[in-house]
Formats: C-alpha cells, structure tokens, sequence
C-alpha cells in the first residue's frame, strides 16, 4: 500500500552468532526516529517461502525476536532500527525445526514455544536461551499430545506455555535443580477440547494473581490463578473474540489479534482478570494475516504471518499500524 514518507537511515543490528545480516532499504520512521514497521529477512531455499508467528520484547534493551514457522529461525531487532537479523539458525539447529511464541524474562533470557516441533519426533518442545544466545534448556513437555502456542513469564518469574491441543499450561524454569517443565494447569476438567487451536495467546494480570489464556477456536478468555492454577472463565460480556491469537496487556488495556478475522480487538480488562469490556473492533490489513504481538517502548509489534499463503512471498515484516 504506498504512501510517502520522509525516511531515515537504517541502523544494522551485529548477529550474536555472527551471520552477516543482510542488507534492506529502510522504511518509513515516525517523528519520534523509530520505523513504522520491520523488515524481516527470508529463507530463499525454503519451497514454501518463510511464514512467522511469535514475538518477544527486552523491554529494558529495546530488542526484539520473532519465531520462523518454517524452520525454526528467531530473528532479533531493535526498535530504533529497520533491520532485523537471523539471530538463532532453524534447519535443526537445537532440534528446532519451527517456532511459536517467544517471550523474554528480565535477565533477558529468550523462551522459544516449538509449536508441533516434538510431536512424534521426539525433538524439543521448547528452548530457553541466555541474552548473548547460549542455550541453557531444550526441554520436552510431559504429554504426548502437545503443541506448545504462546508462553508468558508469571507473577513467580517462571515461564508459562499453552497448548493449543488441549486444555493445559505448563509451567518451566530453574528452581535450583536444573531447568525442568511441568505440567502447571490441568484445565481439561473445565476447558472443552474443541477442534483446531485451543489454548493460545497468554498474559499476566496487572495485579499479578492471574494468567489470562485465550482460546482461539472459541473466543473465550480464560483465567488461571497464579496461586493455584485454578480456571474460571473471563466475561467478556459476549464480546467476539474468535481467532483470538496474539494477547497484548498494557495497563487495563488487553488487544486481542484475532488472527484468520483479520479483527483486533481491544478490551478494558479488570485488575484481577475476572472480567473484561469491549471497547473497540478494528479490521485489520485484508492481505495480513496477523499472529501474535507485543508492546515495546510504547508501541505494539504485530507479526505479519503470510499464513495465508501457501508459498510466502516477501516483504516479510512485523508493522506498528495493524490496519495498514
């Protein structure tokens, strides 16, 4: 979609595993000297072209990752800069040949959701990396039947996975004994196992005392107390949130990307998580298809997924503006 804008110079983000990145023009920036969206580099020899989905933010460096479908690859940015580089190799790189969701905890290390990376393999499920990009953990789900969506860091400082096959989230971290994931929330009793994605997209409450869980394939919001794991539903007052991807809490502000309904929808959520008010629909670009998104340095990032194509073509980026 053209538009003019004045445009500034791209600023190259250095590799932690020392790939050159490659070279892209830059994109429009805002008054404020941050571009309006991110440049993200594809896999040429990949048949399907390359398809994306999660992102992650380090608040306190400005950086940024986003997760590759196709292959694996997390690639990192800043948000001063246009550029984005591969920052971790897919291919089998860990045993990771796809990616899901992404998050950072404070000491900026990166937890890497695998999506249906260790369903029938045997591979991972999931990685935890330090800042500079050295693995500390490539671990299974306990399950046989996980496919590992969104992941979020809890009100303990551990790490909480959803998966989009059934009704559980699972809890990882290192308590002291070496990183470990377990089964944290088994909701299965409560969450109706409905076909296509289930649990997805997941968020700490502003207080602290819950985790709220998206299921995609109903539109419900879910709320899983922090002390207990125990489930409740979130009102919504019958607000429509099918295809519910990508939760973003800023405050009382909860968006909700709602993936394949090209929709984002925005909520006044409660404190604790008990109940939400639908503020606002908005359409989003009818050629995106937009997945997961996060807030950094006041901003929010979508993911651009081209899951709408069967074989992806560039640009490939992650956008500031969803309706653009």
């Amino acid at each position: 979609m053209p538009h003019t804008r004045r445009t500034l110079p791209a600023l190259f983000l250095t590799v932690a595993l020392g790939a050159a990145a490659a070279v892209v023009a830059p994109v429009a920036a805002t008054a404020d000297a941050r571009p309006t969206s991110y440049a993200l580099a594809g896999d040429a020899a990949s048949p399907v072209g390359s398809k994306f989905e999660g992102i992650g933010v380090d608040e306190r460096r400005g950086l940024f990752y986003v997760s590759e479908v196709t292959g694996g690859e997390i690639h990192r940015g800043s948000a001063h800069s246009s550029q984005t580089a591969e920052w971790l190799a897919g291919d089998g790189a860990d045993g990771r040949y796809t990616a899901r969701g992404i998050t950072v905890d404070d000491e900026g290390r990166v937890y890497v959701a695998g999506g249906p990376n260790g369903l029938g393999t045997g591979r991972p499920d999931l990685w935890v990396y330090d800042a500079s990009g050295r693995l500390l953990a490539a671990l299974r789900a306990p399950g046989q039947d996980v496919f590992l969506n969104d992941v979020a860091i809890g009100a303990d400082g551990a790490a909480y996975f959803t998966n989009s096959n059934d009704a559980h989230v699972f809890r990882v971290a290192d308590d002291g004994a070496g990183w470990q994931a377990e089964l944290w929330a088994d909701a299965t009793d409560r969450i109706e196992r409905r076909p296509g994605f289930n649990l997805g997209g997941i968020v700490l409450t502003a207080d602290r005392s819950a985790l709220v869980v998206a299921q995609g394939n109903t539109g419900q919001l879910w709320r899983f107390a922090a002390a207990t794991g125990d489930v409740t539903g979130v009102e919504t007052g019958g607000a429509d949130l099918v295809d519910a991807d990508g939760l973003v809490r800023q405050g009382n502000r909860l968006t909700v990307v709602r993936n394949f309904s090209r929709m984002v929808a925005r909520l006044r959520l409660a404190a604790d998580g008990t109940r939400a008010v639908l503020l606002q629909q908005e359409a989003s670009a009818a050629d995106r298809v937009l997945t997961t998104a996060k807030a950094l340095r006041g901003r929010i990032l979508y993911v651009d997924s081209k899951f709408d194509e069967p074989v992806a073509s560039g640009p490939y980026d992650v956008i500031t503006d969803p309706a653009r």
